[in-house]
């Protein structure tokens, strides 16, 4: 026996969670514990946990601190410390600090200084190897100091080679090299890692074996030379060099592998005179061959996992040996280590796997970990507020699991992580998660490949939601900033709890028209809805109502909380009309929702009645032409979403436009529903252009085209009641040889006799006409269903539907329709109005062109507006007036009204006036040709010389080319569904808004409507319900007054009863303080800082013309170095950094052109 005096104190050379495991390993010993720290880390846990701390290199740069000998040897001189443990990273392998500890009369916890020296050093530790008979891989003989040397070693040797820190592990300064011309760069820059982790950039080089598994045998001597293992560790899964997950033991490992591994490791160790805790690190190749790579001569960050298998506390051990224990007093003979059931370890980073595992830095808003019954956690400074800095490594927490086999520890690992809420930085959790929910992983067959070839481990995973805090950054936004969705009156929501009508528990509801089209399809529904001899009704409360009230606002939140009343009380419906229209860009852009998902959410709801869409012909739901490709794609994407009847229209009647249209519709197996869009008045001889032969002879060409049913859309509520009976009278007598197809008609009740003319088309052979529930009717929407209902009782076209139920619906929007007092037509529409049969301003444009106006400061001219809009369609032409032809007569309206022109001013002017894009594009013919041409000197005077289009103008548009789109698509975002896709197509920048806003703010269609639009009163407590099961309490609390440097303010949360925060940057406090620019991921030539850390190497200076690929930055973060490399060949405009500027994730580094 070996006798030393026992040790009363240790100072742990190290931070973070390792000085932490040594804290506690000498607090169990009753040992007093020393902890140093740097300037940055004075706030750090490790400080806190100690018995006494001290800081250490004040002045220096973070990582020099910890790198100090001389005063790390002062405070253990003040302070009278017996013992130096030096953790990993950092001193722990420098043989002059294991000697500058012993000279000051301080034991070290580790190996001698020789020992230590000669396992450090990459040659002497092969050397070593060779003599005790290990099996070695080929590689220099000695350090490399220059790229010349790597050079030549390896024009030698060959390729593939791999450039290893000569004085270090832990994957710092190691590089995987297969070109030649790529070996000089990459030795300067693990060179330049190595010296700053470990104060020395020589480099080790060698033969690069392929596939191979990293196996590590744990081992301890003692000061007699007697050496045992605690078997083995497979540390195969890494990332950069570095290990993500450790298994103990290594699984799938035969038995004969396993003892000569480990005898082999022994045999060096006791060559070596090997004394404490230290790793022999292996690869073994696919044959079972195994190598010699390394000796690291301390603690491994993974000894946890040989820790849960063995029994045996390796800080303990350390500390007993270096008080003299022997491994036979100690109770640790090689029989008596045995193994245990299975061990994993995972650490969880502070790194983005998205982005390439860039380092994330800033403040911890929220941590909650996983734990139970084989949980293990070993964390350091993880707790709500602390602030993860980028000067040091990026090990948030290790994660232990053990179980009595491999299968329970991984699925307890997989549950631990599931259970982990880190907040305010990017982890690694939903990479790991993917790794315990991948085949291969779970089949052990493991390689150091494993992550390079499973790209969708970085995808996200499909466990990680981020949910909550999501909601409180919007919350906060709304709380800081002000409502998001722009508000067009200064009406409030009110404060109101919509009561839903209750329905019988547990009931399907009853089956209804779409039961047939899904049976017998869509010419067998026609000759349904025509066999019908009562009055059938289309509900537009869903859709044209609410656009043409409130401005298109109302949300998916809303409408799926009556859905299921209205399938189980008016499934005799025709349909409901639902989407499609304003809706689809409205959502996106003002709701911040998914049109899509809000289409699939109403159809799970009601499953009986079929849904009817607004589309625009050629131009989809949007308002220009697209390439034919994505009319068709929207329509089949559409029908799979749960749409039925596509009514078709085209803004100026334009056949060829509508026939696309119609073709894209049927081809999709929806119903085609042609519309005739109605303007004029057939009743007055005197309006000549829109006559009864002209829709008829409409009606006729649409009926050979194949359409289902036929569609007046009376789209500004022009119809009167006899000139209605006319119009259905003319179109029913010409078409005797089509009894089967339908005749619905859409109307708005602007005048106030919406109720009547929808009576008397019915009287003279109308089947189907379109209401709006009784609280949502009336004025620029749809007439009364009520007063339709009553109105036809007893008759023979008695609707069939109960006026109570009616009633109830009503009820329902009643109060609803309180909580959209920002958008409420009815704060300047007080009632219906005639003067539409003068301007004839379609319903479901009054309010948006309102809204405008108010906008454009012409609120108060809004008369003058109505007016205008009557001389704009003159001047135009009196064209047919619906979106987006509408579009162009109002804004021709507010240009009138805005630069006070007459119609005859606008006509004389007309060669010098700059009118609105969109009367320029129409009158190119970018929507089609109008009845009768465009007027003329009018058209030639606005346009001179610019192109005219003769044809359908998606005729000679090229087919969109998806793949592309997604590609580019992608390259901002991790996921893009095809429904992303589709909205992409059609609204580029929209959509592209929209996703920005649901990876910043997330599920915000869960939150009330009053919520959503101006936001909580400060204590306020909120239910959010998420899912079924799944309920947020949220209560704000307070914003505080300071404002922080860069901007932000930060607003206080109560959620779930437990306090957060999070950090809002303040737009109007933004106007007049410096924050350094970000890059703009839609603006082609903006350059942004892939990670947070320090610019360390400037590459171009402006002007310089780069290459695509081109290095151009070099940054520093977390020990680790990134070469920043041009997007594309350009010029460089402007570079935005300098030298040594401290960086932030996305800040612009430099602009091309």
């Amino acid at each position: 026996m070996v006798f030393l005096q026992a040790i009363r104190s240790i100072l742990v050379a190290n931070r973070g969670e390792i000085a932490i495991r040594v804290f506690r390993a000498c607090n169990e010993l009753g040992i007093k514990s020393v902890a140093i720290y740097s300037e940055q880390d004075k706030m750090q846990m490790h400080r806190q946990k100690a018995d006494e701390s001290y800081m250490v290199g004040k002045g220096l740069a973070p990582v020099e601190a910890y790198l100090n000998i001389p005063e790390i040897i002062r405070i253990c001189k003040e302070n009278d410390i017996d013992a130096v443990h030096p953790g990993y990273g950092f001193l722990s392998e420098r043989s002059d600090f294991v000697q500058a500890v012993n000279d000051a009369g301080v034991r070290f916890i580790g190996p001698s200084p020789k020992v230590v020296q000669n396992m450090g050093d990459k040659v002497a530790a092969r050397t070593a190897a060779i003599a005790a008979k290990v099996p070695i891989v080929p590689g220099t003989d000695g350090p490399v100091t220059s790229k010349e040397e790597a050079s030549a070693f390896c024009e030698k040797n060959g390729l593939p080679v791999i450039l290893k820190a000569a004085h270090g592990g832990g994957g710092r300064g190691m590089r995987v090299v297969r070109k030649m011309e790529e070996v000089a760069e990459n030795f300067e820059r693990a060179s330049s890692e190595a010296k700053a982790a470990f104060g020395n950039g020589a480099m080790f080089i060698e033969k690069y074996i392929e596939r191979p598994r990293h196996i590590e045998v744990q081992i301890l001597g003692d000061k007699t030379g007697e050496v045992v293992h605690l078997y083995e560790r497979d540390c195969s899964i890494q990332r950069r060099h570095q290990k993500v997950v450790e298994i103990a033991p290594a699984p799938r490992l035969p038995a004969e592998t396993r003892d000569k591994m480990t005898e082999a490791a022994v045999r060096l160790a006791k060559h070596v005179g090997y004394e404490n805790a230290g790793t022999v690190e292996f690869l073994c190749d696919e044959s079972g061959n195994f190598y010699f790579i390394e000796v690291n001569a301390r603690l491994q960050v993974e000894h946890t996992v040989t820790e849960e298998i063995t029994g045996i506390d390796l800080v303990r051990s350390q500390i007993r040996i270096a008080e003299g224990k022997t491994l036979k007093e100690l109770g640790l003979t090689q029989e008596k280590i045995v193994p245990r059931g299975f061990a994993i370890q995972c650490r969880i980073t502070s790194e983005n796997p998205e982005q390439g595992f860039q380092p994330d830095m800033g403040r911890i808003e929220v941590f909650r970990s996983g734990e139970g019954m084989g949980i293990r956690i070993d964390g350091a400074s993880t707790y709500p507020g602390a602030i993860i800095s980028p000067y040091y490594d990026s090990l948030l927490v290790k994660v232990i699991a053990h179980a009595s086999d491999l299968e329970i520890a991984a699925s307890k690992m997989s549950r631990a992580l599931r259970e982990f809420r880190i907040r305010g930085i990017k982890t690694n959790i939903p990479f790991l998660l993917n790794v315990f929910n991948n085949e291969k992983f779970l089949l052990c067959a493991l390689d150091t490949h494993f992550i390079d070839e499973n790209p969708d481990l970085t995808k996200p995973s499909v466990f990680i939601h981020n949910r909550a805090q999501k909601l409180l950054m919007y919350l906060g936004e709304v709380l800081v900033n002000g409502p998001i969705t722009p508000l067009g009156t200064s009406l409030m929501p009110l404060k109101v709890k919509v009561q839903v009508p209750e329905l019988p528990k547990e009931t399907e509801p009853p089956p209804g028209l779409r039961e047939i089209l899904k049976c017998e399809g869509p010419e067998a529904f026609a000759k349904e809805v025509r066999s019908r001899k009562n009055l059938l009704l289309m509900d537009t409360t869903f859709r044209d109502a609410h656009q043409s009230l409130l401005a298109t606002r109302v949300r998916t939140h809303d409408l799926l909380k009556i859905s299921p009343y209205v399938a189980h009380k008016f499934s005799n419906l025709y349909s409901l009309e639902n989407w499609g229209g304003a809706t689809f860009d409205v959502a996106l852009r003002f709701l911040y929702e998914c049109p899509w998902e809000r289409l699939e959410e109403m159809r799970k709801l009601i499953p009986n009645i079929p849904f009817q869409m607004l589309l625009r012909g050629a131009n989809a739901v949007g308002y220009t032409s697209y390439p034919d490709n994505v009319v068709y794609k929207f329509c089949e994407l559409a029908v799979q979403t749960g749409m039925d009847i596509f009514r078709v229209f085209d803004s100026l009647n334009y056949l060829p436009n509508l026939i696309l249209g119609m073709e894209a519709a049927g081809k999709a197996g929806g119903v085609v529903e042609a519309a005739i869009s109605y303007t004029g008045d057939v009743g007055d001889p005197k309006r000549t252009k829109y006559d009864l032969k002209y829709y008829t002879n409409l009606a006729d060409e649409l009926v050979k085209a194949g359409t289902h049913v036929l569609c007046i859309k009376d789209m500004a509520g022009l119809l009167k009641p006899e000139s209605a009976r006319l119009l259905i009278t003319a179109i029913r007598d010409k078409h005797p040889d089509h009894p089967d197809v339908p005749i619905h008609v859409h109307t708005h009740d602007t005048s106030g006799a919406g109720v009547a003319c929808m009576i008397a088309c019915a009287q003279v052979g109308a089947d189907v006409v379109d209401v709006a529930v009784d609280s949502m009717s009336g004025m620029t929407s749809q007439p009364s269903m009520g007063a339709v209902v009553a109105s036809l009782q007893g008759t023979p076209l008695d609707t069939q539907l109960n006026l109570g139920d009616v009633s109830q619906y009503s009820a329902y929007w009643e109060q609803t329709r309180n909580l959209y007092g920002p958008f409420e037509c009815t704060t300047t529409m007080r009632s219906g109005n005639a003067d539409v049969y003068l301007n004839e301003i379609p319903g479901g444009q009054y309010t948006n062109l309102q809204f405008q106006a108010f906008s454009l400061g012409l609120g108060d001219l809004f008369e003058e507006v109505k007016k205008a809009y009557r001389e704009a369609n003159i001047i135009l032409g009196d064209i047919i007036k619906v979106t987006p032809s509408s579009k162009v007569v109002g804004d021709l309206a507010q240009f009138m009204v805005q630069n006070k022109l007459s119609r005859a001013q606008v006509l004389e002017k007309a060669k010098e006036l700059s009118f609105p894009k969109s009367v320029t594009e129409y009158l190119q013919g970018y929507m089609g040709i109008p009845h009768g041409g465009f007027p003329e000197p009018f058209r030639s005077d606005v346009l001179k010389d610019m192109p005219r289009i003769d044809e359908r103008p998606g005729s000679k548009l090229e087919p969109l080319d998806f793949d592309k789109l997604k590609a580019e698509l992608l390259k901002s975002h991790a996921k893009i569904s095809d429904r992303d896709l589709m909205s992409a197509a059609l609204y580029p920048e929209v959509t592209k808004e929209f996703l920005q806003n649901r990876l910043k703010f997330g599920c915000i269609d869960k939150l009330d409507t009053r919520i959503f639009i101006v936001g909580p009163e400060m204590g306020e407590e909120l239910e959010v319900s998420l899912e079924r099961g799944k309920v947020l309490f949220i209560k704000p609390l307070a914003i505080a007054n300071d404002l922080r440097a860069n901007g932000t303010r930060e607003v206080f949360f109560e959620m779930n009863g437990e306090m957060r925060s999070v950090h809002i940057p303040d737009k109007e406090a933004l106007k007049v303080i410096r924050v350094h620019p970000k890059a703009r991921s839609d603006v082609k030539g903006e350059v942004g800082a892939p990670m947070p850390g320090d610019v360390i190497d400037i590459r171009v200076k402006e002007g310089d013309k780069v290459e695509k690929g081109q290095p151009i930055v070099v940054l520093s973060a977390m020990k680790m170095e990134m070469i920043v490399r041009s997007p594309d060949s350009g010029t460089v405009k402007k570079i935005e950094v300098k030298k040594g500027m401290k960086l932030a994730g996305d800040d612009l580094l430099l602009v091309l052109e």
